[in-house]
């Protein structure tokens, strides 16, 4: 039995807690989706959704403020592109942290530590940013929010992953698009923060308390999962933290779970050069003016958020495999026409396409690697892909400036074509373990 559309499913009904979420209902592999009463299952589900978001808002509003952070602190460009690798350094080693930290802590406990870690961040930054004036400052406050932002990256991924299974349908590209919603308000909140004339101490120290107070609250509808490592308080005992972050490691053995991290791989590469490069390549690639590649960059946002928005029932009515091929084209496509195209119009097609053909693969390549009876298996392997995705973010642009550098940014973008067709000849790793079963 495949998976089934829900008719007339939309964004509305995603977020609507009356659609049905009954405990007797079956899943496309013939299992229950949860035992959990439906408010509590609703109530878990918008706790992840407002944890993306909060993820969404720290990131914007230090990237806001970075040029007032700069001017404070006299940074030339090398010294900004210093201050923002410490601030990498620390995401990579909170990437690689997190599975340690969850199997000692459990998620709940380790994402709302972890967030408490950013909002710490982002009180250093400010102050160091504008109170008194730090170089050392900001670059510890840049670890620090760089560490916890790379662990809840992980975190906030496996308990969307099983909040998404018990759930029963697609959820994972609109938990996705609450971080984009959440970038867009720390981006409006530090415009206006801006125009009122506060420093950089306060604005992000406004974030901060409403980040770690946000997540203290969010975290209550979470439940306790022993096989995330989180304590339960039952009768029986756990077994030691090491055991559990052994058995958390041992998964990357997996050949489908490796195939299934190279579609992320290749598409969060496509995404997060994207971020960096595609205004600059407008400009110095087409010759463009920014106001023109501000416009693209918008568009290539839109593109994206929607698709995740709009993502899942189709997700649910077509299959993982058929969705990630058809993005993978979609994609290539679309940057075949913005690095080879010449005229507005198909730039902005171009760039329309990109976006739609990179969105869905990370939360698909999510909800495919938790894809397994063993639920602490499933966790292990969700954090597993999410560490090769984002460390495809946090490596993928210095890459492609290196080769823009030597080549052109044109012609450095050309490895992103290579990459999707990639990730799209690997898509059959992610097929769901019903259809497995059927084809086989």
């Amino acid at each position: 039995m495949s998976h089934q559309p829900e008719t007339g499913s939309t964004m509305a009904e995603n977020l609507d807690p009356h659609p049905s979420v009954a405990a007797d209902a079956a899943r496309a592999d013939g299992t229950p989706t949860s035992t959990r009463p439906r408010r509590e299952l609703v109530a878990w589900r918008n706790a992840i959704f407002a944890i993306f978001f909060l993820s969404g808002l720290s990131l914007a509003s230090w990237v806001a403020r970075l040029p007032a952070v700069r001017d404070q602190v006299e940074l030339s460009t090398q010294g900004v592109g210093l201050i923002i690798l410490a601030g990498s350094i620390g995401s990579i080693v909170g990437l690689i942290a997190a599975p340690a930290i969850m199997a000692r802590f459990g998620a709940r406990l380790g994402m709302s530590a972890m967030l408490v870690t950013v909002a710490i961040g982002l009180v250093l930054v400010g102050i160091g940013g504008s109170i008194a004036p730090s170089v050392p400052l900001v670059a510890v406050g840049l670890v620090l929010f760089g560490f916890g932002n790379g662990s809840v990256d992980v975190m906030m991924n496996v308990e969307g992953a099983e909040a998404e299974r018990e759930l029963g349908k697609t959820v994972m590209p609109l938990m996705h698009a609450f971080f984009s919603f959440g970038t867009v308000a720390g981006a409006g909140l530090a415009a206006a923060a801006s125009a009122l004339g506060l420093i950089v101490a306060v604005h992000l120290g406004v974030i901060a308390a409403v980040i770690a107070v946000a997540v203290v609250v969010a975290v209550r509808f979470v439940p306790l999962r022993a096989e995330l490592g989180d304590d339960t308080h039952a009768d029986t005992p756990r077994d030691p933290w090491t055991v559990r972050l052994k058995r958390s490691l041992s998964v990357w053995t997996d050949v489908r779970l490796l195939l299934i991290g190279v579609v992320m791989l290749g598409m969060s590469f496509a995404e997060g050069s994207a971020n960096d490069w595609l205004a600059l390549a407008v400009v110095d690639g087409h010759g463009f003016d920014e106001t023109t590649a501000a416009a693209m960059f918008t568009v290539f946002t839109i593109a994206i958020t929607a698709a995740r928005v709009l993502g899942g029932p189709f997700i649910d009515r077509f299959g993982r495999v058929a969705m990630l091929q058809s993005m993978a084209a979609i994609g290539v496509v679309g940057l075949a026409l913005f690095i080879f195209g010449s005229e507005p119009w198909v730039l902005i097609v171009g760039t329309l396409l990109w976006g739609i053909g990179c969105s869905l693969a990370f939360p698909v390549g999510m909800s495919a690697a938790a894809d397994v009876p063993d639920r602490a298996d499933a966790a292990a392997r969700v954090s597993a892909v999410a560490m090769i995705g984002y460390c495809a973010f946090l490596v993928g642009p210095p890459l492609i400036g290196f080769l823009g550098e030597q080549f052109g940014i044109l012609n450095g973008l050309l490895l992103l074509l290579g990459l999707m067709v990639v990730a799209g000849l690997a898509a059959p790793a992610a097929r769901e373990r019903s259809r497995q079963r059927r084809a086989g």
